[in-house]
């Protein structure tokens, strides 16, 4: 039995027809009947997320029937062909346990939100499927732009993020101190002066180009 992630599952689909593996990840969805179920299963390393089936030869069929959505789980089945869509993974699970369970209001529900309510709930944003299309089209982008300038011998620099400079008169500057709000004592912080977030990172970047 082989370990694996989506990504890997769809990308070696078709020779793992008929063959047993095993996923770690979360509910997207969770549709119920009678005597099977289906679960929209994801673990973020793939657009198209594999089709969960089970019936009610499962062990513990209610217990898996109660899982909630966003609920973390281990799923141990054969990869069958989808009578929907050839290339959507769809696995017939043998197990499912529960990993980490998830309560009944649970924020990301399966329905379209807004960029508004996500907004709301910045640390679930990344299993979303706008924010994981986002961040991947970023992360292409900003790979490619790296590749360019490191084929042509260019030095990647970290500027410094805090300063004690002004750097082009930005005007007024986030402190950063240690210090009680109100003293003014800089003598007493942990930089010993007065020290700012930068606002730029241009006279570092001019004395490198130099």
């Amino acid at each position: 039995m082989q370990v694996m992630t989506t990504r890997e599952l769809k990308d070696q689909l078709d020779a793992l027809q008929g063959t047993e593996i095993c996923m770690q990840g979360w509910i997207r969805n969770h549709r119920r009947q009678k005597n099977i179920g289906f679960i929209d299963f994801y673990d973020g390393t793939c657009f198209k997320n594999p089709q969960v089936v089970y019936d009610d030869s499962i062990e513990h069929f209610d217990r898996v029937c109660a899982l909630h959505v966003g609920a973390a789980i281990t799923v141990v089945g054969k990869v069958v062909p989808s009578y929907k869509d050839p290339t959507v993974p769809e696995v017939q699970a043998s197990s499912i346990l529960l990993e980490g369970d998830c309560p009944e209001d649970y924020p990301l529900q399966p329905k379209r939100h807004s960029v508004e309510f996500l907004r709301k709930i910045a640390y679930l944003r990344p299993r979303t499927r706008l924010f994981q299309a986002v961040f991947r089209v970023r992360s292409v982008a900003a790979m490619a732009i790296h590749t360019y300038f490191q084929d042509r011998g260019y030095v990647y620099v970290h500027t410094p993020l805090i300063t004690g400079n002004d750097a082009e008169g930005a005007g007024n500057t986030f402190t950063v101190t240690t210090l009680p709000q109100g003293e003014t004592d800089y003598a007493k912080d942990f930089f010993g002066k007065p020290t700012s977030l930068a606002v730029t990172g241009q006279l570092e970047g001019e004395t490198f180009a130099m």
